[in-house]
């Protein structure tokens, strides 16, 4: 299938090469040999519209689509993989299914400082116990009043540091494996939610990996994503969309090793 991109698909991907080369290339090797995250440039990011590309004007966002945000993530993984993962997250695990599954309350409280970068997310799915085997998550989710009381522990969570809120995945029934999973969303300051263990990583050192820990954490029931019951579903639809920005990422990464070859050859 053959495709030619859009006046406006062309000048994003022309923009983000340019704020790449100009402003990431620069000082991406020492954020990633510093374990730095690239606030800054995050920011910056945010501001020019490459955050908010999944979520709708109406919401503060571009609205831009899916293969925008492609041909974005390319450029930027192609000098700095780190910062990329940043931006995919923020979109396609952040963004997207606030905007697909949030309530119309939860979507004009949050979609407009994710989309600008004003406040960053992280999506929580994945446990100590339970990775590949998303359903096998244990971290428990109990109905108090207007409230729902979590507890436990969620690994490997990327922007997990750095985040203002979560898309938490917790287990509101243990009769059924797949439908007694619920979506949350948490703000990170909720007391008793707090930050473990950081990943010393190979690569994307930019990007913190972190342990998320929840002990009594206290959420309100409007702060549920579709469902209850329904996290499961909301979770792996959420990871098809992550699945193209991580490929986006794998090119923009592939076209760095092929440039560095060229030269090194020539």
């Amino acid at each position: 299938m053959q495709f030619t991109l859009t006046d406006e698909q062309r000048m994003i991907q022309e923009t983000a090469r340019e704020f790449a080369d100009k402003e990431i290339a620069p000082v991406a090797d020492r954020h990633n040999r510093e374990s730095k995250f690239p606030r800054e440039i995050v920011k910056k990011l945010g501001q020019m519209g490459f955050l908010g590309m999944s979520v709708p004007e109406q919401y503060g966002g571009t609205g831009a689509g899916n293969l925008a945000l492609v041909v974005a993530l390319e450029e930027i993984n192609r000098v700095c993989a780190s910062t990329g993962v940043t931006v995919s997250v923020q979109n396609s695990l952040v963004n997207a299914p606030i905007h697909h599954w949030g309530s119309e309350a939860i979507r004009t409280r949050f979609l407009p400082k994710l989309a600008t970068g004003e406040q960053l997310g992280a999506y929580a799915l994945s446990e100590p116990g339970s990775g590949s085997d998303a359903a096998g998550l244990v971290t428990s989710a109990v109905r108090d009043g207007n409230d729902y009381v979590l507890n436990g522990t969620k690994n490997f969570i990327t922007t997990g540091a750095e985040a203002d809120i979560v898309l938490v995945l917790a287990r509101t029934d243990t009769t059924h494996k797949t439908r007694g999973i619920t979506a949350f969303i948490i703000e990170t300051g909720t007391r008793g939610f707090s930050v473990g263990k950081k990943e010393d990583k190979l690569g994307l050192r930019a990007s913190s990996t972190v342990q998320l820990v929840l002990e009594d954490v206290r959420v309100p029931a409007s702060q549920i994503l579709g469902d209850v019951g329904g996290g499961f579903k909301i979770a792996m639809h959420t990871l098809d969309g992550g699945r193209i920005g991580i490929a986006a990422q794998a090119v923009g990464i592939a076209q760095a090793c092929l440039n560095a070859s060229v030269k090194y050859a020539g």
